[in-house]
């Protein structure tokens, strides 16, 4: 029953993302970044109904999914964006990935809301107010405000990983890992950053 309801969430927020790109309710990083924050924190708290197993299978069947939508431009609103991306294709990727480093329920979820929530809140800023602050690095354009939304947004969620999990993390081990994230997150292109930085967060609280 939760397998299938899972599946239809997520159908679900793509379904409005849709609608809304196509009534231009929202513009097309908005409309991707809907899905993003909302479908990827969803998804961040699958372990606690979902075993691993279906967690594989459904990343799996996201990623064919991915790309029948991508041949056949069913979900246009997630595949508007000008510049080249494998972005999707990396999130589902990462959904299954994440369970082979690590059976923590805590990890898996801050490991992913990191890709969700950080990664996606500094995208919707960074594009809303990084106007006059944006700067290049390695050819691709990043905003001051987008950086910072990223690494208050991954402080946030490692500090309260910290507080509620039973190992707990040091305030250095919170802010080293918010700041390689966010550096991740700045320098791998393509949106290969959704597969980075939920990996490179979830290896290293897994081997704290």
């Amino acid at each position: 029953m939760y397998l299938m309801l899972s599946v239809i969430v997520v159908f679900a927020l793509l379904c409005i993302a849709e609608i809304g790109w196509r009534k231009q309710w929202f513009n097309n990083e908005i409309g991707r970044k809907f899905v993003h924050v909302l479908a990827g924190s969803f998804v961040a708290f699958w372990p606690f109904f979902l075993s691993w197993n279906q967690i594989r299978l459904l990343s799996v069947a996201f990623m064919l999914g991915v790309g029948v939508s991508y041949t056949f431009k069913i979900f246009r609103a997630i595949h508007s964006v000008q510049r080249p991306t494998f972005g999707e294709i990396c999130f589902a990727a990462t959904v299954g990935l994440l369970t082979f480093i690590t059976h923590s329920k805590g990890i898996y979820a801050v490991a992913l809301l990191q890709m969700s929530l950080a990664d996606g809140f500094a995208a919707v800023f960074g594009s809303r107010y990084g106007r006059n602050n944006a700067y290049r690095l390695l050819g691709h354009s990043k905003s001051m405000v987008g950086t910072a939304t990223f690494v208050i947004t991954s402080l946030a969620l490692l500090t309260g990983y910290g507080l509620l999990s039973v190992e707990g993390l040091t305030a250095p081990a919170v802010i080293g890992i918010a700041l390689v994230a966010a550096a991740i997150e700045n320098i791998i292109p393509l949106g290969f950053d959704n597969l980075a930085v939920p990996l490179f967060v979830g290896l290293v609280l897994a081997n704290l």
